[in-house]
């Protein structure tokens, strides 16, 4: 399909909108929060014949595969066993790749509650189900616990080949082996035997191993190491090392059509990472293909499909970076550009003004940028003629669409049950730090018909990590909607430490947990005051793992601004908790360091105000005791603490539907009711 006929068919589509309702929002229930989405995890088939994704049916999900052509017609329905589906993508023409979990006790010296997950590649009517590498025979208590705990990954789906990926085995004595892999007969044959201190493999257009990271020491201390593969000697040969130490990044993205010359994403030297060509025979740095000013480059676009009309093999189709959203994309090919303009016409997804700060220089520009709903390509075969796109926003679950045959499909609404009306609306702010640091932040305010004007009842919400960040899309943990269809104003500061806003930002969290870090949010709740979003008196900080961490700091710190504190998951102890987690020099080096400062567990019984608090008993992230050991000596501060553990509760998704729901209505019950009494 040329361009022209491709915008225009795109341009044609007239979708039937719903009137829209002036009645006032409802909030949405528990149950709709906690329920799995309607559908998930859509993906095609690599000819555009067969759609398949999960579909929720109360407290489980199956696979269904409908034909494109035939959307009306029933679908075929693949239901799971004892495990749970996680995922399903399409690996090839007829083929299903599919990941599943469940619990897991470990019984060695003592019973160690966790989960596994699995990869099984099965047919479209999913008759045959094998795993990409059959596993060997066990012969004792210990091998049967390693391969029980293993998990083969693709490495590639070599996209161009119908019948072979590559993986990378995860069980055993070979792990970390890549293997080239029929998935019609099952047959493998090892392509790289693994060595020590490699971390991964890089392949280029042709699917041939051509990069890979190690990692190793010297007298300088921890590095990773970049190499590449010499196509003459066939041996590997390094090109840059990085010590962990600097956070710096060397990493290979990808390969161009001309084999020597690799794509690197580098932060070293800057505040924020870009992409730049790289010569690998002359070992010598080339053109900068990609530079963002407000945000880190993360990725590349390409067309990895031969023979495609108008799109050349290698083709550079886009550039991905760490925007608000989080996954970003600037479309570089015309083919792109016109597809994802006429979607975003036919779909009514437009831009208004963001202000944009650089974190590194504090200065600011205005740009157009998708606020509200955004639109982005989930899947789509190599012509482009058949893609699946998802529309979604702050306050918009997600909802996806089917492009084929010149026709845009609503395929389903992920909560269709749920108000979006109710979920109030999403900006990103920016505050300046008592230190005169500017601070991102996310900031939900409630519906005005709903729950009337401002000031509200309101909460500093930290994310985790603390190498983590949140983004301007829709909160899947259903922490935020809850919050703000309750009619509380919520703030997600992206505190100093927080990753991906640049170097700064990142850098300036070190060694300053419960210090300057705990600051950053404090300073955001007396922004919401300032800014009349806030009332004085009734603020809350709610978090989890890091963000549980924050919530321990916030509910011994003195002087604070908060009524009461929500610590999910939450680490107690930042001594023990590292010792038990940095016993290699490359966490040593690279985090353990930046961990220091305030001690919670250290004032729990000096605790300042209410707590509740909640931890998973099968949380191999953050160990429950961390949780255990600050309540305990909670109980002697004066103060209200509540603990609740949840049985078969991880660090993470929730295994149940009912879990989901538990954790939800303990946040809204104690933010609606307890807090010290009374409610927030």
């Amino acid at each position: 399909m040329h361009l022209n006929a491709l915008t225009a068919s795109v341009l044609a589509i007239a979708l039937a909108m719903p009137l829209v309702s002036h009645a006032k929002p409802t909030p949405p229930s528990i149950q709709q929060l906690a329920a799995f989405p309607q559908v998930s995890s859509l993906s095609l088939s690599p000819d555009g014949r067969y759609l398949a994704g999960l579909q929720a049916k109360g407290e489980e999900r199956v696979i269904l595969v409908w034909k494109t052509d035939a959307l009306d017609q029933a679908p075929t329905v693949i239901g799971a066993g004892r495990m749970k589906f996680q995922g399903v993508t399409f690996i090839k023409n007829g083929l299903l790749a599919v990941t599943l979990w469940q619990p897991y006790d470990l019984r060695q010296d003592s019973v160690t509650k966790t989960f596994i997950s699995k990869f099984f590649i099965t047919d479209i009517e999913g008759k045959q189900w094998k795993e990409p590498i059959a596993p060997p025979r066990v012969t004792s208590r210990n091998e049967e616990l390693e391969q029980a705990l293993s998990n083969s990954t693709v490495l590639d789906t070599l996209p161009n080949d119908p019948d072979h990926i590559l993986v990378v085995n995860g069980s055993g004595s070979n792990s970390g082996d890549v293997y080239k892999v029929n998935v019609r007969d099952f047959t493998a044959q090892r392509i790289q035997k693994t060595e020590e201190r490699v971390a991964g493999y890089i392949t280029d257009l042709d699917s041939n191993l051509r990069a890979r990271l190690r990692q190793d020491l010297d007298g300088n201390g921890a590095y990773i190491a970049t190499e590449f593969r010499n196509p003459q000697t066939n041996t590997w040969e390094q090109h840059f090392r990085s010590y962990v130490k600097d956070r710096d990044v060397n990493q290979v993205i990808g390969f161009a059509n001309d084999a020597n010359i690799a794509f690197v994403l580098s932060n070293v030297g800057r505040d924020k990472s870009i992409v730049y060509e790289y010569d690998i025979a002359a070992r010598q740095q080339k053109e900068v293909l990609f530079e963002h000013k407000y945000f880190n480059a993360s990725g590349l676009e390409m067309n990895r499909f031969k023979g495609v009309e108008g799109l050349p093999l290698g083709e550079i189709l886009g550039v991905d970076y760490s925007g608000p959203l989080g996954y970003d994309v600037e479309w570089t090919s015309p083919r792109l550009k016109a597809l994802d303009l006429g979607l975003r016409q036919a779909l009514g997804i437009t831009q208004t003004p963001l202000r944009l700060v650089d974190l590194a220089t504090g200065q600011s520009a205005t740009t157009n940028y998708d606020t509200g709903r955004n639109l982005r390509l989930v899947d789509h075969t190599a012509d482009l003629k058949t893609v699946v796109v998802v529309v979604s926003g702050p306050s918009n679950p997600p909802e996806y669409h089917l492009f084929h045959n010149g026709k845009l499909t609503l395929l389903a609404k992920s909560y269709p049950d749920v108000d979006p009306a109710a979920l109030g609306d999403t900006r990103l702010v920016y505050y300046k730090a008592r230190d005169g640091l500017d601070i991102p932040a996310f900031l939900t305010t409630p519906n005005v018909e709903m729950c009337g004007a401002g000031p509200w009842k309101a909460v500093v919400h930290p994310h985790g990590g603390p190498w983590g960040r949140d983004n301007l899309g829709f909160d899947g943990s259903m922490w935020v909607p809850l919050m703000a269809s309750r009619c509380m104003a919520v703030l997600r500061p992206q505190f100093r430490g927080s990753a991906d806003w640049g170097r700064r930002l990142w850098m300036a969290g070190d060694a300053e947990w419960g210090q300057k870090m705990q600051d950053d949010k404090d300073d955001g709740a007396r922004w919401m005051i300032d800014q009349k979003i806030a009332q004085p008196g009734h603020i809350a900080m709610f978090g989890f793992s890091y963000g549980g961490y924050a919530a321990f700091a916030a509910s011994v710190r003195p002087n604070g601004l908060y009524k009461c504190a929500i610590a999910g998951a939450g680490v107690s102890d930042i001594k023990k908790i590292w010792a038990r987690f940095y016993t290699n020099p490359f966490f040593r080096q690279a985090q353990a360091k930046t961990v220091d400062g305030l001690n919670p567990l250290d004032k729990a019984a000096e605790m300042k105000i209410p707590l509740m608090v909640y931890h998973g008993d099968r949380d191999q992230t953050v160990p429950i005791e961390q949780s255990e050991w600050f309540v305990a000596k909670a109980k002697n501060s004066g103060q209200p603490v509540e603990y609740h553990a949840i049985a078969d509760y991880a660090h993470g998704p929730a295994w149940t539907r009912k879990i989901m729901g538990d954790q939800l209505q303990l946040i809204d019950d104690y933010l609606g009711k307890g807090c010290g009494g009374g409610g927030l």
